[in-house]
Formats: C-alpha cells, sequence, structure tokens
C-alpha cells in the first residue's frame, strides 16, 4: 500500500537515524575523550555509563520503537510480529535504562554522594518507573490476546499518549542532566566561559533536542499511520456460512422470492387478459 507524501517521511526518517546516531557517537567521545572513559569500580568511569546508556537506550532505541509502526516496508508484516518488535526494542531501552540508574547510584554511594536531591534525578527515576509500568501494561493487554477488545479500544489512546509524554520526558531530562553534569564538572576553565567540552556538550543536547522534535513529527502525522488491517471474518461455532454471509443471502433469497411471485402474478394477469379477449371476440361474432 502507497503512503502519502512518501518522500518527505523518507528524509524525516534517514535525518532522524542520523541525528539519533551522532546524538549516540557524540556521548561516546564525551566520555571517553573529556571524561576520561568507561569502568565498571564504583569510580566516574562507572558513572559515565549513565549518560551512554541513556541516550543510546532511552533516547535513540525508545524513539525508534515509537515509529516502528509507520515504516511503509513493515505494513505487510503481521500486526502480531510489529507489537512484539516494538515490545522488544522498549524492554532493551528499559534495561539499559535500568542499568544507568545502578552506575549512579553506585558511584554515588562510594563517594557519600546524596542521592535523589536534584529535579533532574527526580524527573528521571519517575521516567524509569513510568516507563517500566508502559512496558507492563502494553505487554499484558495489547501483545497477550488475553484482554478484552473493549478494554484495549479505551486504553490504546492512554497508551500513546502516556508513550509520547514519557519520550518528552526523557528528552528534557537528558538535557538537564547534560547541564547538571557540565556545572558539576567545569570549574577550571568554568562552564560558563565556554570551554570545547562544554560546546562539545551543548551540541550533544541540541541534537538530542532535534532527534526528539523528528521523532515527534512522523509519529503525529497522520498520513504515516499504519494501515488497519480488514475486518476478519468471524465463522460460526456450528461451522455454518460466515456472519453476516447468511443474513445477506437470505435477503437475496428473500428478494429472489418476490421477483418470481411477481412475475407469475403478471403471468396470470395476462392469460386473463387473454381469456378476456377471446371472449370478446366471440360476442361479437
Amino acid at each position: 500500500m502507497a503512503m502519502d507524501g512518501y518522500r518527505g517521511f523518507l528524509g524525516l526518517l534517514v535525518s532522524a537515524l542520523l541525528v539519533g546516531f551522532l546524538s549516540v557517537i557524540f556521548t561516546l567521545v564525551w566520555v571517553l575523550h573529556y571524561r576520561e572513559g568507561l569502568g565498571w569500580d564504583g569510580t566516574a568511569l562507572e558513572f559515565n555509563w549513565h549518560p551512554v546508556l541513556v541516550v543510546t537506550g532511552f533516547v535513540f532505541i525508545q524513539g525508534i520503537a515509537i515509529i516502528v509502526y509507520r515504516l511503509p516496508w513493515t505494513w505487510k508484516c503481521s500486526k502480531f510480529l510489529m507489537k512484539s518488535i516494538h515490545a522488544g526494542l522498549h524492554a532493551v531501552a528499559t534495561i539499559l535504562a535500568i542499568i544507568s540508574l545502578v552506575a549512579v547510584f553506585d558511584f554515588h554511594n562510594t563517594f557519600n554522594i546524596p542521592n535523589m536531591y536534584s529535579l533532574h534525578s527526580w524527573i528521571g527515576l519517575t521516567a524509569v518507573i513510568l516507563y517500566v509500568q508502559q512496558l507492563f501494561l502494553g505487554f499484558f493487554i495489547f501483545l497477550l490476546p488475553i484482554a478484552p477488545l473493549s478494554l484495549r479500544a479505551v486504553l490504546m489512546p492512554i497508551h500513546v499518549y502516556s508513550g509520547l509524554l514519557i519520550f518528552g520526558t526523557v528528552i528534557a531530562t537528558v538535557l538537564m542532566g547534560v547541564t547538571e553534569k557540565l556545572i558539576f564538572s567545569l570549574k577550571d576553565p568554568a562552564y560558563s566561559t565556554l570551554p570545547p567540552e562544554g560546546v562539545f556538550a551543548n551540541t550533544l543536547g541540541l541534537l538530542i533536542l532535534v532527534f526528539g522534535a523528528l521523532i515527534f513529527w512522523i509519529v503525529t502525522r497522520p498520513q504515516w499511520k499504519r494501515p488497519k488491517e480488514p475486518n476478519s471474518v468471524l465463522l460460526q461455532p456450528n461451522g455454518g456460512a460466515p456472519e453476516g454471509v447468511e443474513s445477506a443471502m437470505a435477503i437475496n433469497f428473500g428478494s429472489m422470492g418476490k421477483s418470481d411471485s411477481e412475475l407469475n402474478n403478471e403471468a396470470e394477469a395476462r392469460k386473463r387478459n387473454v381469456v378476456f379477449d377471446e371472449a370478446a371476440q366471440r360476442s361479437t361474432m
């Protein structure tokens, strides 16, 4: 099935993938070049996993999971397959986000740094909790065929809105985190003097913001929405004809019976007219 505005969609999709990939690369360059690398020993090297995993999983992979239904090459795939891919990508993002939190708490506890005192930490942890809740509700309500259709219909708008709200919250939280890290880390030269690391990390923040904007634009265009699958035909439990077919056949047969009776009446009327005509001719003779 052809997509309206396919070229525009393809251009925005390539742009989103490019910007998202650059965001991941910029994060790696930031921690490897400016922040001394990665490790898992409770030091700042372990903390550096936090931005890497958040940008990779909670931003980039989550963004791809949001727009996976919009890819026209997947419209011929079954809805269950696409639901599984959608849920799988979100599950990977969840795992990476949780590991990133572990890295932060390990680092803070090693150096006796207070936990959960900044707005960045409040909103970030809230986003992770809501994201996990969203994943489990989506798995049990939309992926597994156990929830009634009426419940799915009621919860689907909430599911979509919540997903976009969480994604937007994650983007805002990441931007706060980048700024917070630069303020805490850049002392000489100070962040206010625009040192190379500050400019580089600010550019990273802009890339993340642009990526989020592209994802939001792609997922909110109605002409790029996955077409609804045709309604499946439900069979009668006794192995009879599909629902709706019997009633249609009954209507057709009814109309056919009605037409036959009308034809019979017309034939009888013609016969009577012929008899009357013959009688009239005999009387005149």
